[in-house]
């Protein structure tokens, strides 16, 4: 009998970290380079002329990973979160955002610090101009009070204005709220907001793709914004001129089949330049109150569905169970993708399936694509 040997969590670690600090490599490549190579292990073991078929893959690239550099740099990353109590979520553990897995340039990893769901059923993100107007304030104050009875998950980036009041009436209203950062866990960004930072970490987390000691520089910002956009089910923008983090975030999140919603104000108000903008060339849909943001989501239907769910899940088996919960964070998925996360050969899961839509749990969609039923 063959006795199987037993993966060591940190050294395959080790390996993750270090797929994500090659020089040259984004995440996008990062991505090409462990489709083509199984593992982020195998990338370090391919040999030159292996890692130069994979499309995208040039000389510099082929030297920076055969130079073990990467290898080193991850070793004192590992050691620096081990002693700070960062936990690292790669994009195939089961507890990265399946939400931002779906995306073509999620990163490959995550950092956080903090517990929170990553995974909940409902996920806002709120975002705006970093100086707001004593309207804009009040409005996004009313409207995470007024959500806090559906319990979503409040994303935004722990920025001064808009940002740090939804982290902020988040944390008051007892609801999980996750702060997007620009730089590692290591510092926050701005000082100002360090003490909110860490009553943020006792009810949602903090989380960033990049390294502990990463410090704020601006090319991070655009690419903080994505991991907002890609995080949420929907994007509220309260307040923004034409320019800025905010319509960058609202373009992105189109581009993410997100939903889009825009606070309007009056065409003479700079502060809703933005707003309205997004409105009037159909990137965002008009909202004046947290009730048209929950009739547009349809929140009423699903917490039907959720009040279903409670009555219901004490006659499903463990493994039924664990189907469901990957299915209510998404639209749909492909049934390669569900066996992987749920632990369960294709057969074994198409009967299962099988048995769920018979039941009225879920539905079929063409491609072998399976969704959760949402009424």
């Amino acid at each position: 009998m063959t006795i199987p040997i037993k993966e060591n969590p940190m050294e395959k670690l080790l390996y993750q970290i270090a797929l994500t600090l090659i020089d040259g490599v984004g995440p996008v490549l990062a991505r090409n380079l462990l489709s083509y190579c199984g593992s982020p292990e195998e990338v370090f073991q391919k040999k030159a002329g292996q890692l130069a078929k994979i499309p995208g893959i040039g000389a510099s690239v082929i030297a920076a990973i055969r130079s073990q550099t990467a290898l080193q740099k991850a070793e004192a990353e590992l050691a620096r979160i081990e002693k700070n109590k960062v936990r690292a979520l790669f994009i195939t553990d089961s507890d990265y955002p399946l939400r931002l897995r779906q995306l073509p340039d999620s990163p490959l990893i995550v950092y956080v610090r903090g517990d929170v769901d990553l995974n909940a059923p409902r996920s806002i993100g709120i975002v705006g101009t970093r100086t707001p107007t004593p309207r804009g304030l009040a409005f996004c104050e009313e409207l995470v009070t007024a959500l806090s009875p559906f319990s979503p998950l409040i994303i935004s980036g722990l920025a001064y204005g808009v940002d740090i009041c939804a982290h902020r009436v988040a944390v008051q209203e007892g609801m999980p709220t996750v702060a997007v950062l620009a730089h590692g866990l290591g510092t926050v960004y701005p000082a100002a907001h360090r003490s909110l930072a860490h009553r943020i970490e006792e009810n949602g987390l903090l989380l960033t793709e990049y390294g502990f000691d990463t410090t704020p520089e601006r090319e991070h910002f655009p690419m903080r914004n994505r991991i907002v956009a890609g995080l949420c089910d929907a994007l509220v923008v309260v307040e923004t001129g034409l320019q800025g983090g905010s319509m960058i975030t609202a373009d992105l999140a189109n581009g993410y089949g997100r939903d889009v919603f825009a606070f309007p104000g009056r065409a003479s108000d700079s502060f809703s330049s933005g707003c309205n903008n997004l409105i009037k060339t159909n990137r965002a849909a008009l909202f004046e109150s947290a009730a048209d943001l929950v009739e547009a989501m349809d929140w009423e239907a699903s917490n039907r569905l959720l009040v279903r769910q409670g009555e219901l899940f004490a006659d499903l088996d463990p493994a039924a169970k664990k189907v469901l919960d990957l299915l209510k964070t998404v639209d749909e998925m492909g049934i390669d993708q569900l066996a992987l996360l749920a632990a369960q050969t294709p057969g074994e899961l198409a009967t299962l399936l099988l048995d769920l839509e018979f039941q009225g749990w879920i539905k079929s969609f063409p491609g072998k694509r399976f969704g959760i039923c949402r009424k």
